[in-house]
């Protein structure tokens, strides 16, 4: 039941296929927690013009995927929530990044106004279309046009975007707020352009950008039950968050975003971006985080 007293929306019986092959929304039988799970680093669909244009190898460019996080948190429409996930690589257009945040030395020609080219993160090489992978190298041979990165975003970026807006409307209007679970991957190790470089990190970071993004009884709901199965956590460092959590994060409008960043080491291998035999153990684990978490978020909405 909403919180209105009517019976919740039923959501369509199978999942969606991939929306125009640029997205995947996963949708439960029927949603039965307020929460949704997002996965915009995952993909692995490579344009060939993308590859012949850069002047990396397709291995090289797949170091700044969160490589199988969707895999991770598949089971999430089988216990109530759905899972969204962009199906084009990050290195092509990260969705985690405000629309328009270009790095004007990658382009041709003069950016237009709109355009924001001196964020933090357009300064790093990791803007709307990144100038860099996430060991440093430069991604392309030559300069585009800004025709280009407009075509990207409104194929790309927008449905995405759409796809998340949809689907926090609606589980706020079903059960009277919504969580926003922004699932990622990260190295074991800070890398060469991270604050904590060199130094090797705990199993899982979870971010709310030092308190804005969420209530704080859900990242210590989180917390809690993901140190209950065993993982170390640390909070807001050295990932606190990005352009999702702060973007939908707004508390006060009964939505709230947690980033969680999962250490590659325990699943993968991160020289050869290929699975390792723990991945089936680790999704075993995410599985009972999510049946938990479901549970209590209905817990949480009660008490906001």
């Amino acid at each position: 039941m909403s919180r209105g007293g009517q019976p919740a929306r039923r959501r369509r019986e199978k999942p969606l296929a991939a929306v125009n092959g640029v997205i995947d929304l996963r949708l439960p039988a029927r949603q039965t927690a307020p929460l949704i799970f997002a996965s915009p680093h995952s993909g692995t669909d490579y344009d060939p013009a993308f590859i012949e244009s850069s002047r990396l190898d397709e291995r090289n460019l797949r170091r700044s995927e969160d490589s199988f996080v969707d895999e991770i948190f598949s089971g999430a429409p089988e216990k109530g929530a759905p899972l969204l996930c962009a199906l084009y690589p990050r290195a092509y257009l990260d969705p985690n990044r405000e629309p328009y945040e270009l790095d004007p030395e990658m382009f041709s020609e003069p950016l237009p106004s709109h355009v924001k080219t001196r964020s933090d993160r357009v300064r790093a090489g990791f803007g709307t279309i990144a100038k860099l992978v996430a060991s440093g190298a430069e991604i392309y041979a030559g300069k585009m046009s800004f025709a280009e990165a407009e075509r990207r975003i409104e194929t790309l970026y927008r449905p995405y975007h759409r796809a998340l807006e949809g689907l926090i409307e609606a589980t706020r209007h079903d059960f009277g707020a919504a969580f926003v679970l922004d699932c990622h991957s990260m190295p074991s190790v800070g890398g060469p352009t991270d604050r904590d470089r060199g130094t090797p990190r705990p199993d899982i970071v979870l971010g709310d950008r030092f308190g804005a993004s969420c209530e704080p009884k859900m990242i210590e709901t989180a917390e809690q039950i993901l140190r209950d199965l065993g993982f170390s956590i640390r909070r807001n460092e050295p990932y606190a968050g990005a352009y999702t959590t702060a973007h939908y994060g707004r508390p006060h409008e009964r939505v709230h975003a947690l980033q969680i960043e999962v250490n590659r080491r325990l699943y993968m291998n991160e020289a050869t971006v290929a699975r390792s035999r723990d991945l089936p153990g680790l999704q075993k684990k995410m599985n009972s985080f999510i049946a938990t978490l479901a549970k209590e978020s209905l817990v949480l909405v009660e008490a906001l």
